[in-house]
């Protein structure tokens, strides 16, 4: 579900003061008690993800180099992967299936903005990865954009439409 937020400017923040000073602490966390842990402590980090709202199921992964924007619009599945300083931008939901994989600075963006009105208001869009889904590395996941079971998207590609499952795509846009 698309979200438009209220917005006097483009100036103006989308976020109220308590989620700005959630989003802060966040920050902190994450770079106090996770960025640091070598790979085995990904249930330390899961933990960290569960207190401020991340819905994990089964066993994820997250690497320590990872960065998740807003972890309580975070799902993720038994074995998804979230690689090596990849970046899930959740402003609005990401929901990550299980078993598949966001390789290596790859990008998943939730959040655009509404170029038509003056005020430049944030919109934010779901992304949903389905299982057993690879994304390459430094691929572009826009907001909105559903991936389908067991596809494959190439290295540094755009996806900027939904990809059907078992399909497998590349470049930019990706087709």
């Amino acid at each position: 579900m698309d979200e438009l937020y209220a917005q006097e400017s483009p100036y103006d923040s989308p976020w109220t003061v308590s989620q700005r000073v959630k989003m802060l602490l966040w920050e902190y966390v994450w770079m106090l008690c996770c960025s640091w842990t070598p790979k085995p402590a990904n249930p330390w980090r899961i933990m960290w993800l569960k207190i401020f709202g991340a819905r994990m199921y089964g066993t994820p992964f997250v690497h320590q180099r990872a960065r998740i924007q807003i972890p309580w619009n975070l799902t993720m599945h038994h074995r998804a992967c979230l690689g090596d300083r990849s970046n899930a931008y959740s402003l609005g939901k990401i929901e990550i299936g299980p078993e598949a994989t966001v390789a290596q600075e790859a990008y998943l963006c939730s959040g655009t903005h509404a170029f038509d009105r003056p005020e430049r208001n944030l919109i934010t869009k779901p992304i949903y990865i389905g299982a057993h889904v690879f994304i390459g590395a430094q691929a572009f996941i826009m907001p909105g954009v559903y991936i389908g079971e067991s596809a494959i998207i190439g290295a540094c590609s755009v996806v900027t439409k939904n990809v059907a499952a078992h399909a497998t795509v590349k470049g930019n846009p990706a087709k």
